[in-house]
């Protein structure tokens, strides 16, 4: 699996916990506002212009997101991140090793 590919598996698994937590959702069923946001971060990875290259997005020197889904994304990763532990610990170990 690629970086861009392991990347949304890992914005994905930190959504689907989010919108689980918080908006009360089945596992793996996302409200509109989490699939919307799911949608628009997997298609800022997939037209990432470093391609596997790329670093994680809070290092890149280019900002792709616009500044209320950038705001929703740190929300989202802020609540799920240490959440991971619990969730999916191979998942964190993985993210924390490609920063």
């Amino acid at each position: 699996m690629g970086k861009i590919d392991r990347e949304k598996k890992t914005i994905k698994l930190m959504i689907d916990i989010y919108c689980q937590k918080k908006h009360g959702n089945k596992k793996g069923e996302l409200c509109e506002e989490c699939a919307e946001l799911l949608e628009y971060a997997h298609k800022r990875l997939s037209f990432c212009k470093f391609g596997e290259n790329k670093s994680t997005c809070s290092r890149c020197p280019i900002h792709c997101y616009k500044k209320d889904m950038k705001e929703k994304v740190k929300e989202v990763m802020k609540f799920s991140g240490p959440r991971l532990i619990i969730y999916n610990p191979l998942e964190l170990i993985r993210h924390a090793l490609n920063k």
